[in-house]
This record gives structure tokens, C-alpha cells and sequence, in this order.
């Protein structure tokens, strides 16, 4: 219900918590309630538990951060310290604001917990902090692992740093770590945004383990940035020597095979991502995109068409460019939830140019702070400005 947008009224609720008590998921009910946002629900039902988990914890957090009960998400999170939850990175995530605060304040922190400063830094855009920490992990000696790396790669990767990626990328010899497939995606995704795709052609042939779907994936990018048709062509066709990939690589191959005119191979990897369904209240969320697009219009947002690839007439790519997924999904949260209320966006893609610099003008035509996470990073857009910086 939740995934077609249906709220969930006071009949469904008790269903739910019967059968859901019945099976003892009692951390699973403090979750539902503080996704829906019924946070005094969640609190109640979080109070009367004996024993609670991370994800009973997690979920009453996460829920108080999302209505801006900073104060309480923080109190918390502390008390869930104090009585030895394990903390991971989600949850040290979900209270980035306040999380650096709770960091200083703990005498004594483990690899877990300076990993998951240096994720939540990463998804954040904290990219200068990010690198302080490292240093500080390196100071103190702490005994640094393969995710350490993975971080610190990120956070080069996004800020377009490419020598300092390739200083860290080689220190992880010194530590004695094998790079692993995350490690060379977010190096190829940093030469390759970075313009040098030659040298991510290079760091794929030198790879010990077979390359993944990410690695092709991440070359596919920085083709489609840079309009290296002939390249990404070739990165294509070795993802499709992989066999089964995701829906998500699915759409990049569509777009690449595209780009070069192979319009029947672009037809195949479309057909592979199968039918599509249909929201219940898809009228009234394409009425709402339809009006805010025209008010961004005349605030001075201008469509590049240039990120559709079919060839077909300016109106039409006009139109597609229109109604991509982040859009429906940022009109359906203008037109679901209060006017004070954030929205968040999830995608499965890297979000395109033309969608992020609407995304600018949504928020600052409807005064709403709207968060959306592609598959690289998230990215907050507040009264037409992102946390990006425009380079991601």
C-alpha cells in the first residue's frame, strides 16, 4: 500500500499490528508508523517494547530526523549508545546534522564508527571532512580497512580529485588491501567524470578480478558525459556479455546504443526491463508536474534536450525529458505531503543534467527542501541551489 502511495487508515493499522504482533515484529511496527509519519504511534509502541533492536532504534530515529525533531532524534541516539547498540552507518546517517556532535562526544570509537562518519560525510557532500577524518584515523592509528578506502575514493570521485584518488587508490597497498570491485568502480567513475576515459579504460584492463556490472557501469557514465559514442559502445556490449544485469544498467545500454544509432540493440535492453506498471493517482500527479513545470518556465528554467537520445522532434523530447522518474516522484510528494514537510527521492540512476537543474527551480519555486539520492550520492536542493555544487 505504502508503494502505490495509499495511506494506510485506522482499520489497516490494527490489522497490521495484530498480525505483525503475532509473528513478535514489533521493530518492524515502530517502523511503519515512523514512515507514515505517526511518530507518536511509533513511540508508543517503541516504549512498550522489552527489548529493542537496531531496527526498532533505527526507525524512531530516522522518523524524528525526517520531521526535523533534531533535538529528540539526538536524545535518542545517545541513549542508544549508551545502552551498547551497535551503531551503523544508516543510522549514524539519518542524524548527519547532529551526528558530528554525538561523534566528538564518544571517548572511545571504534572502525565501525569512523567508517560511518566517513559514509554519512560522503552521501552528504561533506567532502573536506571526509578527508580530515582519514587523517585523524591515520593519527591515531586505527587500523584501516577496505571500506576506509572505499570512502576516501568516493570522496575524491566526487569532488573530481583524480590525483589524490590515485595517491589513496596506491596506499592501499601499503595497508595491505586488495582493491575489490568497489574500489576500481569508483576509480574508473573518477577518471572517467574527470574526462581521462583512456586511463579508466587502462585501470579496467589492469584489474586482478573480473570487471562487474558497476565498473562497465561507471565507464558508461563518464562516456555519456563526454560523448564518447564509440567507447561506451564498447562498454555496452561487454556488459551484455555478462548475461543478467539490472534494471538499471538496462536503461544506460538503451541509452548508449541509442547515442550510436544501433536502434534495435537499444530496443533489446529496453525490452529486457520488462512492462511498466501505473500509479493510482497518476492523473493528478502529472497535472502537478504539469503546472509546476510551466511556473519554473517562466521563473527561467530552459529544458536541455540534449539528455534525450531518441530521434524524434524537439516538442517530443521536449515532453520525455518532462517525465522522468525523480519528477513524478518529487510532484506525487508536492501534492501528498504538508507544504513544511521535506521530500525525498531515491533513484536507482544518476540523476541527469536537465533534472537537476529543475530540481534547482522546484525547490525554489515551491519553497520546499527536497533530497534526492541517485545512485552516487545525495544530493539537497534548498531555494534553487544543491549541495553538489553542480559536479557530481
Amino acid at each position: 500500500m505504502l508503494g502505490f502511495g495509499v495511506r494506510p487508515d485506522d482499520h489497516i493499522f490494527p490489522s497490521a499490528m495484530k498480525a505483525s504482533g503475532m509473528l513478535l515484529w514489533r521493530s518492524s511496527i515502530v517502523d511503519i508508523y515512523a514512515k507514515c509519519g505517526e511518530i507518536r504511534d511509533a513511540r508508543t509502541v517503541f516504549d512498550g517494547m522489552p527489548v529493542r533492536n537496531m531496527v526498532s532504534w533505527g526507525g524512531m530515529i530516522c522518523g524524528y530526523t525526517q520531521l526535523g525533531e533534531d533535538e529528540e532524534a539526538l536524545r535518542l541516539f545517545k541513549q542508544a549508545l549508551w545502552e551498547g547498540l551497535d551503531v551503523n552507518d544508516f543510522t549514524f546517517s539519518s542524524v548527519i546534522r547532529i551526528s558530528f556532535q554525538v561523534f566528538e562526544e564518544i571517548p572511545e570509537r571504534n572502525l565501525g564508527m569512523w567508517n560511518a562518519m566517513l559514509i554519512a560525510c560522503n552521501q552528504h557532500a561533506h567532502i573536506e571532512k571526509a578527508f580530515a577524518l582519514f587523517k585523524q584515523m591515520e593519527s591515531v592509528c586505527i587500523k584501516l580497512n577496505f571500506i576506509t578506502f572505499l570512502c576516501v575514493l568516493y570522496a575524491c570521485s566526487h569532488a573530481g580529485l583524480v590525483e589524490e584518488g590515485k595517491h589513496y587508490f596506491e596506499l592501499m597497498k601499503v595497508y595491505g588491501i586488495e582493491p575489490g570491485d568497489q574500489h576500481y568502480t569508483s576509480m574508473v567513475d573518477l577518471l572517467g567524470r574527470a574526462g581521462r576515459l583512456q586511463d579508466a579504460v587502462s585501470i579496467i584492463n589492469g584489474m586482478l578480478i573480473k570487471p562487474t556490472e558497476s565498473v562497465w557501469g561507471a565507464l558508461l557514465t563518464g562516456c555519456r558525459i563526454h560523448k564518447d559514442t564509440e567507447l561506451a559502445i564498447y562498454a555496452a556490449d561487454r556488459v551484455f556479455e555478462l548475461g543478467q544485469v539490472s534494471s538499471g544498467m538496462h536503461v544506460l545500454l538503451a541509452n548508449a546504443y541509442t547515442a550510436a544509432g544501433r536502434y534495435e540493440d537499444a530496443a533489446k535492453a529496453k525490452k529486457m526491463l520488462g512492462t511498466e506498471g501505473r500509479h493510482p493517482i497518476s492523473v493528478e500527479i502529472y497535472r502537478k508536474l504539469k503546472e509546476l513545470g510551466e511556473e519554473m518556465e517562466r521563473a527561467g528554467c530552459v529544458a536541455d534536450t540534449s539528455f534525450v537520445l531518441r530521434e524524434v522532434g524537439s516538442d517530443e523530447k521536449n515532453q520525455a525529458i518532462r517525465y522522468h522518474s525523480e519528477r513524478l516522484a518529487i510532484a506525487f510528494g508536492i501534492i501528498t505531503f504538508p507544504p513544511v514537510r521535506p521530500i525525498r527521492v531515491m533513484k536507482n540512476l544518476r540523476v541527469c543534467g536537465d533534472c537537476h537543474t529543475a530540481i534547482k527551480f522546484m525547490s525554489k519555486c515551491t519553497g520546499r527542501v527536497i533530497t534526492v539520492r541517485d545512485n552516487n550520492r545525495f544530493h539537497r536542493f534548498e531555494d534553487g541551489k544543491c549541495s553538489c555544487g553542480d559536479y557530481w
